[in-house]
């Protein structure tokens, strides 16, 4: 992995050079955007971009694979390089890239920090850039190639359904009427779309139908924009719940994603979201109903309301399928008989030896679970998670 010459430089230097990330990375947008717009209009998410998240999840994945391979110079960081793998592969990432940001990447580090990045502080960090990036590019060949598609297939709105005033869900089928490839019950696709300025924008979804359907179906909950401006309203998402009814086309890719149920015939699972993040959830939950999962279940989720539980109904009813589960449901407000007030809290839930993990929804409510979980004996390398948008896990580690 990393040299020793190279280890023993980035070493000295990582708090220099994690201490001006973020400013490195907002230089490092700015110059690519500035050379490469179509980037910005066809490939990144720009409220991200407007919002700084897209600036602090590279940070902070910079930050965290440095770390990983001074304090384990033997080992890669695979958990991390496959989510992020994932979701490249899913916008259609090249090679010819990479090349592309580490130019700018590495301009943007001599500009902050000028003299210091001497020829040997230069070398020793492309080394930890290329091992990253060549990490990449060889798990993202793999997903094309297992997909077998690097492109975009059109798919027809055969059925929209309101499920809340803020979540609708879309179900298609592809417009060559080809085979439809399986998905792996957690995975997302990413949608594109062209908006009215022209631009061709990217989100992911995840799949909220059963698998081994014909069909797609992803569930989108529409983003509605603060006051102050800190988040601005959901381009895609808008767009969806605005303007595409059935007979209309979206552009789809294959399906990707990590979060995904891996041999778990006897093993008990803990299945958590709240909010939207129960998307992924509904698919895990229909896929076990269809193979008999035997071991207990334990399904928890979190809601602003009853009202505003998108797929409630299906999430109920798959779980009332499996022969050993215990369905827990939280509500901030008007919560029925049956379920608790408040936010998810594990203190009164039971939780089987040997239980695996699967959170989705909001960081904060995937941070206080996991802690609730691991305080509850729960390995934490049997908690898997899922974040809508830029992971910002790592930069809350960094």
């Amino acid at each position: 992995m990393l040299s020793e010459q190279s280890a023993a430089t980035v070493r000295a230097t990582l708090p220099v050079v994690g201490g001006a990330i973020g400013e490195i990375t907002e230089r490092f947008y700015a110059g690519l955007f500035a050379a490469h717009p179509e980037l910005l209009r066809d490939l990144f998410n720009r409220g991200n971009q407007a919002a700084g998240t897209q600036r602090q999840a590279l940070a902070g994945s910079i930050a965290a694979f440095a770390t990983h391979l001074v304090d384990h110079p033997d080992q890669r960081p695979d958990a991390m390089l496959s989510r992020i793998a994932h979701k490249h592969a899913s916008l259609g990432v090249t090679p010819e890239q990479y090349q592309v940001v580490h130019e700018h990447l590495f301009a943007a580090i001599v500009d902050v920090l000028g003299g210091a990045v001497t020829p040997e502080v230069a070398a020793a960090w492309d080394e930890v850039y290329w091992l990253m990036a060549n990490a990449l590019i060889a798990v993202e060949k793999r997903l094309y190639e297992e997909s077998g598609s690097h492109g975009w297939r059109e798919w027809e709105v055969v059925e929209r359904v309101t499920e809340t005033a803020d979540v609708a869900s879309f179900r298609l089928r592809p417009v060559d009427g080809g085979p439809v490839r399986d998905f792996r019950a957690g995975q997302y696709v990413s949608v594109r779309v062209e908006l009215p300025d022209g631009a061709r924008q990217i989100r992911q979804y995840s799949l909220s139908g059963a698998p081994g359907s014909s069909l797609r179906q992803i569930s989108v909950k529409r983003v509605s924009g603060d006051a102050g401006g800190a988040t601005p309203e959901g381009e895609v998402s808008g767009h969806l719940h605005a303007r595409v009814r059935e007979g209309d086309v979206l552009e789809l890719s294959e399906p990707y994603g990590d979060l995904v149920l891996d041999d778990v015939t006897d093993t008990p699972l803990l299945l958590a979201s709240a909010g939207i993040g129960v998307t992924p959830m509904i698919a895990m939950l229909a896929q076990l109903t269809e193979t008999g999962h035997r071991a207990p279940v334990t399904v928890v989720h979190g809601d602003r309301s009853p009202a505003d539980h998108a797929l409630r109904a299906d999430h109920e009813a798959y779980a009332a399928k499996l022969p050993d589960a215990a369905v827990h449901l939280w509500y901030e407000e008007q919560a029925p008989a049956g379920a608790r007030s408040g936010l998810v809290d594990l203190s009164g839930v039971v939780v089987p030896s040997g239980t695996r993990a699967y959170l989705c929804g909001p960081l904060p409510f995937m941070r206080a679970v996991r802690a609730q979980l691991i305080e509850k004996g729960v390995a934490p390398a049997d908690i898997h998670y899922e974040v809508f948008g830029p992971d910002l896990w790592l930069a809350s580690r960094g």
